[in-house]
């Protein structure tokens, strides 16, 4: 009796899995390492595996997707409507921008505009950024628009959020996007302090029935950190609302991170993306142009001298905008790609760009953390920057947690955002980086990274043979499954 119901349950499992097999290729058009992965889940995590993949592995349906970008209002038509603002033609005349014309126009089919007289202030911290952070936020005239991925109820947390409540009883419309996996530890009571301070609130992908542990959703997350305060001023990066992004945590210090304050019409971008969200997470239907009307997108200043344009991609997409930015800054590389990471996790496009890079004489540095926080991720990471070091790459492990997204190439090109270099953020996760034409910023983010260089170790090919074979058996198989990370 036991065999033939063992049997069954394998007949089923069997069809089910090939069921999930044609979805995946003519529905979801999964990418094939994806399936690889997926199917090998599957197999040797019978029953299992199947509601793993209800929960982790199935993608955004197609109901959701278009409601997103129906949601969703086009940069550059709001940039036809603020006098002002350059052509694409007019701000490609710029000496910078002229060096990464293509670059330009590849951002600009993205839908977004060169935005040019911007003031940059880079962090490394988190106790700097909040400082700013704050005192801009108390500063604020007309509007707060905030979201960031991990939104905490701790000391920073409840700082920030006393801030905004104290802003939003001053008569400032503030909005609050947090996410629902990032912000799972959050109670729903802690934001609803700025709903009854006159706030408003939007929960990116809340789970089902508002139950935390019920989310279908629960693979893609909403990565991004963005505030823009009155239209004017701007901050994303890598840094969170929670304790230990200000290097709090003692398993993770010191924790160096990468944020970034844009004061000018980079804002815009910035703006853009946030009202995205918003509109389709509380589904807001206010017509575009009253968010002109009603100041969001101020008149131009001139607040600096580099120009910018803001990235965004995310599963709602069929296009991975980031991805294929980064990898057109390192195939269009002359001199030098420095890129800091958390993860390092590439897909083969990726690594081909690095390749081709490498190969052609290009000086490449990837920084990662030597200290862990995700330690699966992290062996998937040891097994790619293996083959990176076996390519002529100089590897360095950061002693501490780094935590920067950051790529820098050549002596006028940088990009600081909420991106990370794997496949979670470039094909699961909603996410923004900042690409700034300058090379100003770029001399001087050259000599911090050279600094965090000067903090690392140095990684060569010794330091992999002298890894125990357990260790490396299990970068084997965390790098197999890395494309579900």
């Amino acid at each position: 009796m036991f065999a033939e119901w063992f049997k069954l349950i394998i007949t089923i499992n069997a069809i089910v899995n090939f069921l999930l097999l044609l979805g995946m290729v003519f529905l979801e058009r999964k990418k094939p390492e994806n399936i690889i992965a997926w199917l090998t889940i599957l197999t040797f995590l019978p029953i299992i595996g199947f509601f793993i993949y209800l929960m982790f592995g199935s993608g955004l349906s197609v109901r959701v997707r278009r409601m997103i970008r129906k949601k969703s209002i086009s940069e550059r038509d709001i940039m036809r409507n603020i006098d002002g603002i350059a052509t694409l033609e007019e701000a490609k005349i710029d000496d910078t921008l002229k060096d990464n014309s293509e670059l330009v126009s590849l951002c600009y089919s993205y839908g977004s505009y060169p935005l040019p007289g911007n003031g940059i202030k880079v962090f490394t911290d988190g106790n700097a950024t909040l400082a700013a952070l704050k005192k801009d936020l108390l500063a604020a005239e007309k509007t707060i628009n905030i979201e960031y991925y991990i939104f905490a109820d701790d000391k920073t947390g409840q700082e920030v959020l006393d801030i905004l409540c104290r802003k939003a009883r001053e008569g400032v419309d503030v909005k609050l996007i947090y996410d629902s996996v990032g912000s799972r530890k959050a109670p729903r009571k802690f934001f609803k302090k700025l709903e009854k301070a006159g706030g408003k609130i939007g929960e990116f992908f809340p789970p089902l029935l508002h139950l935390r542990l019920i989310n279908l959703k629960v693979n893609y997350r909403n990565h991004r950190k963005i505030v823009a305060i009155d239209g004017k001023i701007g901050y994303t990066g890598g840094i969170n609302i929670r304790d230990d992004h200000m290097g709090l945590d003692k398993k993770l210090k010191p924790w160096r991170d990468t944020h970034v304050r844009i004061e000018g019409s980079g804002v815009y971008g910035l703006q853009n993306i946030f009202l995205d969200d918003w509109r389709y997470c509380t589904n807001d239907t206010t017509p575009p142009r009253l968010y002109l009307e009603n100041g969001y997108f101020p008149s131009p200043r001139i607040c600096g001298d580099a120009t910018i344009q803001v990235i965004d991609s995310g599963p709602d997409s069929e296009v991975p905008k980031i991805k294929e930015t980064f990898i057109k800054m390192i195939t269009n590389a002359r001199s030098r790609v420095f890129i800091e990471t958390p993860y390092f996790i590439p897909d083969e496009t990726f690594m081909a760009a690095l390749r081709i890079a490498a190969k052609s004489g290009v000086d490449i540095r990837i920084i990662v953390p030597a200290t862990p926080d995700k330690h699966t991720v992290y062996l998937a990471t040891l097994s790619y920057l293996k083959e990176m070091v076996e390519l002529g790459v100089k590897v360095y492990l950061y002693q501490g947690f780094l935590h920067s997204k950051v790529i820098l190439v050549d002596d006028n090109l940088l990009s600081i955002g909420t991106c990370n270099t794997d496949n979670r953020s470039f094909s699961l996760n909603f996410e923004d980086t900042v690409i700034m034409y300058s090379k100003e910023l770029n001399n001087q983010h050259q000599k911090i990274i050279e600094n965090d260089i000067k903090n690392s170790q140095y990684v060569d090919i010794e330091y992999f043979k002298k890894k125990r074979w357990i260790t490396k058996m299990l970068q084997a198989i965390m790098r197999l499954l890395s494309a579900l990370f």
